[in-house]
């Protein structure tokens, strides 16, 4: 008996079938890029959804060359015209020499400037991580590339030419 595909998949079965880092596929979960059902504290991808999002059988809505119930030998539409392309930037930067309260402030700084509304709509992601004992500070930016050249040159400004942020 042919085994069939599953209906619903896993979080951790869509990153393996993509290659990807299960937080990864979580984050394009939250920012809506793939639909999930939230079942209590795991989310499950339906089949189509998943085929959506990869692009592969189903993506269009049809199981397959003329969709369900074709006529044997009939062929399927021709594709739409495919939207512009999505880039996203992840960057890590990395500032030696700074202190508890200077990295603070910095940290602060920077996640002021994300949090209005961006051009695109989509906001930049920011995490900073200090190190006190090695005194760096590490600041992990995720978003659209003009937004994260952006927020790039703000820290290159306020690293440079204003110690004292």
């Amino acid at each position: 008996m042919p085994e069939h595909p599953p209906e619903y998949f896993s979080v951790e079965q869509v990153a393996e079938l993509l290659g990807l880092h299960v937080r990864t596929v979580r984050g394009y979960v939250r920012d809506g890029r793939l639909r999930a059902t939230r079942i209590g504290k795991q989310y499950r991808i339906a089949r189509r959804d998943f085929e959506s999002f990869a692009g592969g059988p189903g993506a269009d809505g049809s199981d397959g060359p003329g969709g369900p119930g074709a006529a044997p030998g009939s062929e399927a539409p021709p594709p739409a015209a495919p939207g512009p392309l999505h880039a996203e930037a992840s960057v890590v930067v990395q500032i030696d020499a700074i202190g508890l309260r200077e990295a603070a402030r910095l940290s602060n700084t920077l996640l002021a400037a994300v949090s209005g509304p961006r051009g695109g709509g989509v906001p930049l992601r920011i995490e900073t991580l200090h190190n006190e004992e090695r005194s760096t500070l590490k600041v992990i930016v995720l978003g659209a590339p003009a937004d994260t050249a952006e927020l790039l040159l703000l820290i290159h400004t306020l690293t440079t030419e204003n110690r004292h942020v």
